[in-house]
């Protein structure tokens, strides 16, 4: 063990490292009825203190945090059915003007992803569906009926960026094309 972060919190659903690897954030579901700070924490690597724990604002556990490929910025998936945009540099500010809804995430765990070249967003639903998004716009481009229970992740190959896999909350794994 190199080093221990303490977010003295309850659970930690996700974590993702910047792009430069010197800071990275956390997601947790401390959230009562009247606060919501820690939600998000920003930590520095090498010290292992909190940067900021005021990131997020809204009463929503983040279950999923992902980075873009290309540009300064993160989403991370609410139980609020929608994906939050932030700056992924101090001091990690919502983007107001950008949502990305139409999902449902319903108390799932459920994931989300950049596609490898940053143009898409693509993420499960409660309803068992794939919602791709057009990063730019926020708008929905294709929806894909994948699975019969949620879809709890959806990722694409690093490789084969043509592919994508998707899994539903019973274990069935899927690749697409």
């Amino acid at each position: 063990v190199l080093r221990v972060y303490k977010a003295a919190v309850q659970q930690t659903l996700d974590i993702l490292f910047l792009p430069e690897g010197r800071e990275f954030l956390t997601s947790t579901d401390a959230v009562s009825r009247d606060s919501a700070d820690r939600t998000v924490i920003a930590w520095d690597f090498q010290s292992a203190a909190k940067i900021s724990n005021q990131i997020f604002h809204e009463r929503y556990t983040c279950p999923s945090l992902s980075v873009h490929p290309k540009e300064p910025v993160f989403v991370a998936q609410t139980n609020g059915n929608y994906m939050a945009l932030f700056s992924a540099q101090r001091p990690y500010r919502i983007n107001k003007r950008k949502r990305f809804e139409g999902h449902k995430v319903e108390g799932f765990a459920v994931g989300c992803e950049f596609s490898p070249d940053g143009t898409l967003l693509v993420t499960g639903s409660s309803d068992g569906k794939v919602f791709f998004y057009n990063y730019h716009t926020a708008r929905i481009v294709r929806t894909l009926s994948a699975h019969e229970e949620a879809c709890v992740s959806a990722i694409f190959h690093p490789v084969l960026p043509s592919l994508l896999a998707t899994c539903d909350w019973t274990g069935e794994i899927k690749i697409w094309q």
